[in-house]
C-alpha cells in the first residue's frame, strides 16, 4: 500500500512510525508533516483544509489509503471529497465528524443512544448567561461548542472565572456549553469503527492540565500512559458495550455511519462510565503511547476500517508492558508559544515530533506549542516512565517545559474506582 497521512503533529508522526513497521506498506507520504516525519515519509506542503489540493496530492502519488489525523479536515469534509474521488480513506465524513465538531450534536446522539453523560445546557445569548450559570456549580464546566484544539474548556470552582470564559466565547460568536461536573478518573478509549463494527484499542489516560498535580489551564494534552493498571477489563468492555457501540449504531441509524477512529473520553464515577467528550480521530498524545504497544500491522487495520472489512480483521495483538508519552512544550504554552528555537536531541530514540520545522541551516527548530512527544516503554509503568524521562534529559530547548508526573498517580496507587 502507498499511504498518505494528513497532519503535522505528534499523532501523525506516531501513525507514520506504526505504518512504517507494516510490511504491506510500501510508500509513506505526509501532508504537511514536520521535521521528524521527513525521516520516514515524503513531506508535502499542502493545505490540508483544501479538499481540491488534498485530492490532487492523493492522485499524484497514487495513494492506496489516505489516513486523516486532525479534526479540522474531517469536520470540513475532506474525507468525503477523497471518497468521492475513489480513495480508500480512514476518517469519518463531515456529518459523522460532528460528533466532535458540535458538542450539541454529540449530546443529541448520546441522548438518542441512551448513553450516560453530563447534564448540559447551550447558551448562545449573553443575556441568558448568568441565569444559566446559577443552574450549575459549585464546579463549573464551560466549553466552546465547536472545535477548540483541546483548549476551549475551563473547569473551575470559581464562578467569575467560569463567567469570564463563557463571556469571551460568546463575544467571539461561539455558543457556550455548560455541563455538570463529572467526578472520577478519566479514561481515553480509542475504537476502530466501521458502521456497526467496533474494535477497541487499549485504554489510556491523558493529562490535560499544563502543570504537575493537574495545576494550571487545560492544554491539548501534556502526556499519557497505557495500559491503566487501575481499570478492570470488565469496565473497558462496559465502555464498548454501553457507550461506543450504541453511539456507532445511532450514527448508522441516522444515515451517517462512522468510519475511522472514534475516541471516547470518559469519567469513571460511582455510577459507572460517563462520557466527557467524543472525538472523531486519534487523540494526541494518547496515540503515541497506544501505538507504541501495538504488535498487529497498523496499515492493515486502518485499511480494513476504510474499506468496510473491519469485521474480518484478526484480533489486535498488543505487546506486554507499558508505554508513557511526555510532551515537551514551548515557552508560554498553552498561551502564544515561543517558536524558532533550535532543538538539541530531537533525533533521539523515542522522540516524536509535533511542532517542529527546519530553519535555513537545516537545524530542527520549534514551530508550535507542543513541540515534541517523548515515548518510553518498559515491562511496567515504572520502567516506561523512567525511559521517557531519561530520554527527555537529552533534549535541550530554551524555555521549554514538561510535566514530571505523567503516570505517577497510577504508579503510586492513587487512582481508584
Amino acid at each position: 500500500m502507498r499511504v498518505l497521512v494528513i497532519g503535522s503533529g505528534g499523532r501523525e508522526h506516531a501513525l507514520l512510525i506504526g505504518l512504517s513497521a507494516d510490511p504491506s506498506v510500501t510508500a509513506l507520504h505526509v501532508a504537511p508533516g514536520n521535521a521528524g516525519t521527513s525521516a520516514i515519509a515524503t513531506n508535502h506542503d499542502v493545505d490540508v483544509a483544501a479538499a481540491e489540493a488534498v485530492v490532487a496530492l492523493a492522485t499524484s502519488i497514487a495513494a492506496d489509503l489516505v489516513v486523516i489525523g486532525p479534526e479540522v479536515p474531517l469536520v470540513l469534509g475532506i474525507a468525503d471529497a477523497l471518497r468521492d474521488a475513489g480513495f480508500a480513506t480512514f476518517g469519518p465524513g463531515a456529518e459523522a465528524a460532528q460528533i466532535e465538531g458540535s458538542k450539541a450534536f454529540a449530546k443529541d446522539v448520546m441522548a438518542a443512544a441512551g448513553v450516560r453523560t453530563a447534564h448540559s445546557e447551550i447558551v448562545d445569548n449573553p443575556a441568558k448567561l448568568d441565569a444559566a450559570l446559577n443552574r450549575f456549580g459549585p464546579t463549573w464546566v464551560v466549553k466552546d461548542d465547536g472545535l477548540a484544539a483541546g483548549k476551549g474548556v475551563v473547569v473551575t470552582t470559581d464562578r467569575l472565572t467560569a463567567r469570564d470564559h463563557a463571556a469571551e466565547l460568546l463575544e467571539n460568536g461561539h455558543p457556550v456549553l455548560l455541563e455538570s461536573f463529572l467526578d472520577g478518573p478519566e479514561v481515553s478509549l480509542f475504537s476502530l469503527v466501521d458502521g456497526d463494527t467496533v474494535v477497541p484499542l487499549i485504554p489510556a489516560q491523558d493529562h490535560k492540565r499544563v502543570g504537575d498535580d493537574d495545576a494550571g489551564p487545560n492544554t491539548g494534552g501534556m502526556g499519557a500512559y497505557t495500559p491503566l493498571p487501575w481499570l478492570p477489563d470488565e469496565v473497558t468492555q462496559q465502555i464498548v458495550d454501553d457507550v461506543v457501540k450504541p453511539v456507532a449504531a445511532e450514527l448508522a441509524k441516522r444515515g451517517t455511519p462512522f468510519s475511522g477512529l472514534l475516541y471516547a473520553g470518559l469519567a469513571i464515577g460511582k455510577d459507572g462510565p460517563s462520557v466527557v467528550e467524543f472525538n472523531c480521530r486519534f487523540g494526541d498524545p494518547e496515540t503515541q503511547a497506544v501505538l507504541a504497544l501495538l504488535k498487529s500491522p497498523l496499515g492493515q487495520a486502518l485499511n480494513a476500517t476504510a474499506t468496510g472489512a473491519l469485521d474480518k480483521l484478526p484480533p489486535l495483538e498488543w505487546a506486554d508492558g507499558a508505554a508513557v508519552t511526555v510532551v515537551v512544550a514551548a515557552e508560554n504554552y498553552p498561551g502564544k508559544p515561543r517558536t524558532g528555537d533550535v532543538i538539541a536531541g530531537a533525533e533521539g530514540d523515542g522522540v516524536l515530533h509535533a511542532g517542529t520545522a527546519r530553519n535555513d541551516d537545516g537545524a530542527v527548530v520549534s514551530a508550535g506549542g507542543r513541540v515534541l512527544a517523548v515515548v518510553g516503554t518498559g515491562a511496567d509503568l515504572a520502567e516506561a516512565r523512567a525511559q521517557a524521562y531519561d530520554r527527555i534529559a537529552n533534549i535541550k530547548l530554551p524555555g521549554s517545559h514538561y510535566r514530571t508526573d505523567i503516570g505517577k498517580a497510577a504508579l503510586d496507587g492513587r487512582i481508584t474506582l
